[in-house]
């Protein structure tokens, strides 16, 4: 595989990034980021349980969901509702946290719409399907409960089995940190965590159809996105010091890519990885990570100015000046808009424009990284 990719040209990109916001002051670590669906607001979680919607263009908070105290613990994940048909309330963001509550929210009047509980659990990851008619969430125990979000009722307990054949493998053996329903299929469900496996679930039958071995997740590192063919990529974000950041194909469980990450120059630590994610709003063009060891977030181009797919990522750039690691990012749905949440407490919301030639320090550390 290494000598595959070492005969590939890296892509050639034309792209930067640069700061636009920082959100600072924040109560505790920011565990979990999430961009609203029309890309003006940034729902926030904390470690020590607040809930907050912060107006993107400006970072001034916008609405205050729950506050923090230092008896509560952690929310960990969120998710804003996919709208549908059936939905007669809008901005609805969905939170968990690590005492097993899943929590419905009305953003705009602050109100908490529903409750569920899952006794015994720490809950770690949420997702929906696209449709938002169902979603899922894992944790501390090593399986997958699916939802009615009409009803909020739980429709599916998936879990291992105790054999593996060619339609079916064993499941998790351990905590689960991320979830992904597929874009191409809203019966498929990606699922990674700490027992060093990528799990692929048939919500229908309730039974993982497969797996790939290696990914460490401990954070949201997990992502697929649609190549506009019948090939999906799978990509994930390892907590380890050595190829954190790979891609795969779906359809055969083979690696495709094992980003290139540097060592940086800030430092001799290696970034060991809890967030990773493809770009929303054109194609999944971009990939963003981040974790900690260097506590940086990258940024990378997949396909380059000439959109070529058969080259390897090019560094667009890196974040960096972070007291403490890098724990959650997202893509905005809406143009190439980034925001990472990190230890230190604060948001930083980065763009992704054309370089122009003109470089800032931020580049300029960039580009000793090629």
């Amino acid at each position: 595989m290494a000598s595959i990719m070492s005969s590939k040209n890296r892509v050639a990109t034309s792209k930067r990034i640069t700061p636009t916001v920082t959100i600072s002051d924040n109560s505790s670590e920011m565990f979990a980021v999430r961009w609203s669906p029309d890309g003006n607001y940034i729902a926030a979680g904390a470690g020590d349980g607040n809930i907050c919607v912060f107006a993107a263009d400006t970072g001034t908070v916008a609405y205050e969901l729950q506050q923090g105290s230092a008896a509560a613990l952690p929310a960990t994940s969120l998710r804003f509702r996919p709208s549908n048909d059936t939905t007669r309330t809008k901005n609805v963001l969905v939170s968990t946290n690590a005492v097993g509550a899943i929590q419905h929210w009305h953003v705009t009047s602050g109100k908490c719409l529903h409750t569920i509980e899952e006794k015994d659990n720490q809950v770690f990851a949420l997702d929906y399907q696209r449709d938002g008619l169902v979603f899922a969430t894992a944790g501390k125990e090593p399986v997958i409960r699916l939802y009615d979000e009409a009803t909020k009722a739980e429709t599916c307990l998936m879990k291992g089995t105790a054999g593996y054949s060619s339609t079916q493998s064993s499941g998790h053996s351990n905590r689960i940190f991320s979830l992904k329903f597929s874009p191409d299929d809203d019966h498929i469900l990606a699922s990674g965590g700490w027992d060093n496996t990528v799990h692929f679930w048939d919500t229908r039958s309730g039974q993982s159809i497969r797996s790939i071995y290696g990914p460490h997740l401990c954070g949201d590192g997990l992502d697929m996105c649609s190549n506009g063919t019948a090939s999906t990529t799978v990509l994930t974000g390892s907590w380890r010091p050595q190829s954190p950041l790979e891609m795969w194909d779906f359809g055969t469980g083979k690696i495709i890519e094992q980003v290139e990450w540097k060592d940086s120059i800030l430092g001799s630590s290696p970034c060991m990885l809890y967030a990773a994610q493809f770009s929303k709003a054109d194609g999944g063009r971009f990939i963003a990570a981040g974790g900690s060891g260097t506590n940086e977030a990258r940024v990378f181009d997949r396909f380059g100015d000439h959109n070529d797919r058969d080259g390897l990522t090019a560094l667009v750039g890196t974040v960096t000046g972070m007291e403490r690691g890098v724990f959650s990012l997202d893509w905005s749905p809406v143009g190439d808009k980034l925001a990472v949440g990190t230890g230190d407490g604060s948001i930083r919301i980065m763009s992704v424009v054309d370089r122009n030639g003109d470089m800032s320090l931020h580049d300029v550390r960039s580009e000793g990284k090629e």
